[in-house]
């Protein structure tokens, strides 16, 4: 097959309009139309980003030691991949102008999505093809995190003068994808590339896919006048926002994922249209499962045809879920409740909204307002052992033989508990004090029987029982002697000074609720970011609340807080063999996550709004904020970044790209939905100055 046959027909859309003769999916509305365009330098990796019309696409130039190209599409969560041999030295990319969108037909005629970019490389006279891979996203995770790819998948290069090509179909015939590469500096050598005379290897890049795009959401049909005038932030949001569903994040997470939706969705909602939060909404409620459950992630596109095909089944693209995460299902009421209860454009639309039919595929479709008593039912029966038997065996524990249930969702993020605090301390309280509104206020009477109105009129109930006895179990208290040398032998451990630290505690014991209990339910002593979750949806007593602030605020390693931001996990207390699980270099250790200062600072300003509180505790939470925000502005450039890990010098912490270390477990998302949230959440400082 030459370049010609499978180039029919090229359209290249560029900044004066589309030369195609027909309609393309997505081109309907002049917000769909705008161009999208930036990029983010992120450690090892460049990061450029387009959406335009029905291209969304986003390029990623990974320098180093082991380079590779990538091309990831929200569109079915498909991708392309190159990675090239490790090399002795480390190279470096650069973009060379700005990528275009791209619209081709195949050889039979279907459209393939993607873009062209000029790139160049420098720092190696010649670059080895490892691997080319085409197919879903998942299977490019895979294969970057174990270097093997299902068989079938596998595309063979196509040579011609100086481009080589992988392209196929989708397995199930559908169209499928293609990746290109020309050299325009340099020579091709088979599956070499070698420098030119200036030392540098360019390349004409063109990757597509046969996904059908997705109906962006865009400019004023996503965000309202409140918003911030963040545009990182504002092109992050956007090109991960659709009708149909909001995606988590790129390159890695380009779909639907409900724990990432329903926080995004909680926090971003007073900039968010009523039009983007229906959405939002409209995706979990259509991805319940029959139980009631909420989706954790979909498999769409190819990686849906290799589900079916390993459990013996048809070639079929039929979404498959994933209902393994515990906590969506129970993050889902307060959310909802939020906006058709709390917020005054939910509640004016919220009956309209629950009469409304979800967007099932393949089975009978139900209105939201029966997805949503389908949840509050499994909440209800869930959260009843316990409200009936408030002892710690009783409590939500993460299912059986599944070593992850909520956000910390690798397999050491948890340090091996199996009741997380989150969950039961937080999520399940919140859950049934929402079932028990939405019945008072009459808006689910058209989706309720008789039995079940007798189990919804026990929710307010069960929630206080909840609420005055889960916490409790989770409740740690490290004697002031234990906790200094704690403190000592950790942070000479981690090559960082303990003075302050030490001088934080003073002489009084450590108190802190555990990370979760492991499967004796004993606690697992870790001090943890997750407390933002009880100052965002609970109402802890002016005496928890100042406990909690207190244990979360104190400077790393006795808390959470350093200049590099505040990290989620810090296993100070904890045995050594916690402290190994959870370092700096672990996706859920002692890093920092941006969307969970977010949370923490929402949570503080729900807090600061309540009249209930004496003024020195007001004070403290003031205090807390005036410092969590002073870390927030110090990392502004990596804030819609997924998280990031710290280094220590010359007496401070700072800030170092998670993936950019050979011992990092993986590496961060460019654009994260649930990091763009501080689009609603003001900076406290410059809310007052723009109010004098």
């Amino acid at each position: 097959m030459n370049r010609k046959s499978v180039l029919r027909s090229t359209v290249i859309i560029g900044v004066a309009g589309t030369l195609s003769l027909t309609p393309l999916p997505g081109m309907g509305d002049p917000a769909s139309k705008q161009r999208l365009s930036f990029d983010v330098d992120e450690g090892l990796n460049l990061n450029s980003f387009l959406r335009e019309g029905p291209v969304a696409a986003h390029l990623l130039l990974r320098s180093g030691s082991d380079p590779r190209i990538l091309i990831a599409f929200p569109a079915g969560n498909s991708g392309v991949g190159l990675w090239f041999s490790h090399g002795t030295q480390p190279v470096t990319w650069t973009l060379l102008g700005r990528p275009q969108p791209l619209v081709i037909e195949d050889e039979r005629g279907r459209a393939l999505y993607g873009m062209t970019a000029d790139a160049s490389v420098s720092g190696a006279n010649d670059l080895l093809i490892k691997q080319a891979v085409l197919s879903s996203v998942r299977v490019l995770r895979d294969y970057q995190a174990l270097g093997t790819f299902p068989a079938e998948i596998a595309a063979n290069p196509i040579i011609h003068d100086s481009t080589i090509t992988w392209a196929r179909d989708r397995l199930d015939g559908a169209a499928g994808y293609r990746l290109s590469l020309e050299v325009t500096d340099g020579a091709l050598d088979a599956q070499h590339l070698k420098a030119g005379s200036d030392g540098r290897i360019g390349f004409k890049i063109t990757a597509v896919s046969g996904e059908a795009p997705m109906t962006p959401l865009a400019g004023e049909d996503l965000l309202n006048s409140t918003a911030q005038a963040d545009a990182a932030a504002r092109h992050a949001l956007t090109f991960l926002s659709y009708q149909e569903k909001f995606v988590a994040g790129s390159w890695r997470f380009n779909t639907y994922f409900g724990r990432d939706t329903l926080m995004s969705v909680r926090l971003l909602m007073p900039a968010l249209t009523p039009q983007a939060v229906d959405a939002g909404l409209g995706a979990v409620l259509t991805r319940l499962s029959p139980q009631g459950e909420v989706a954790h992630e979909e498999d769409i596109g190819e990686f849906a045809i290799l589900d079916h095909l390993r459990a013996g089944q048809p070639k079929s693209d039929a979404p498959v879920f994933d209902y393994k995460m515990i906590d969506g299902s129970f993050m889902l009421a307060p959310v909802a409740a939020q906006w058709l209860l709390d917020d005054e454009r939910g509640r004016a639309r919220a009956a309209q909204f629950l009469a409304r039919t979800d967007g099932r595929q393949g089975e009978a479709r139900r209105t939201y307002g029966a997805d949503l008593v389908s949840n509050l039912k499994f909440v209800l029966q869930a959260a009843t052992k316990f409200a009936d038997d408030p002892q710690a065996p009783n409590l939500i524990a993460l299912k059986r033989g599944v070593p992850v249930g909520q956000w910390r969702d690798s397999n050491d993020g948890l340090a091996g508990g199996r009741f997380p605090y989150d969950v039961n301390a937080v999520f399940v309280p919140a859950a049934l004090d929402a079932a028990g509104r939405f019945f008072s206020a009459g808006l689910l009477d058209p989706f309720l029987d008789a039995a079940e109105r007798g189990i919804f009129a026990r929710a307010k109930s069960m929630a206080s029982i909840w609420r005055a006895k889960a916490g409790k179990l989770f409740d740690v208290t490290v004697p002031s002697a234990e906790a200094r040398r704690d403190i000592t032998a950790y942070a000479a451990a981690l090559d960082i000074p303990d003075t302050t630290a030490l001088r934080s505690i003073g002489n009084s014991p450590v108190r802190f609720h555990a990370l979760a209990l492991n499967a004796d339910a004993k606690t697992i002593p870790v001090v943890h970011s997750d407390e933002g979750f009880e100052f965002l949806f609970g109402r802890p007593s002016p005496g928890a609340l100042r406990e909690t602030l207190t244990a979360m605020m104190r400077p790393f390693p006795a808390g959470l807080e350093t200049d590099a931001g505040v990290v989620v996990a810090n296993p100070v207390y904890a045995a050594r063999a916690v402290q190994a699980r959870l370092t700096r270099n672990a996706y859920h250790g002692t890093v920092i996550w941006s969307w969970q200062q977010a949370v923490l600072a929402a949570g503080l300003q729900r807090q600061l709004r309540r009249q209930d509180l004496p003024p020195p505790l007001k004070q403290l939470l003031h205090a807390a904020e005036a410092d969590l925000w002073r870390d927030i502005r110090a990392a502004h450039a990596m804030q819609n970044s997924e998280l990031w890990s710290w280094s220590f010098a010359q007496g401070h912490f700072h800030i170092a790209p998670f993936g950019a270390n050979a011992a990092d477990a993986d590496e961060s998302n460019a654009a994260q939905l649930w990091s763009t949230v501080y689009l609603a959440i003001p900076d406290p400082q410059r809310a007052a100055h723009d109010a004098r």
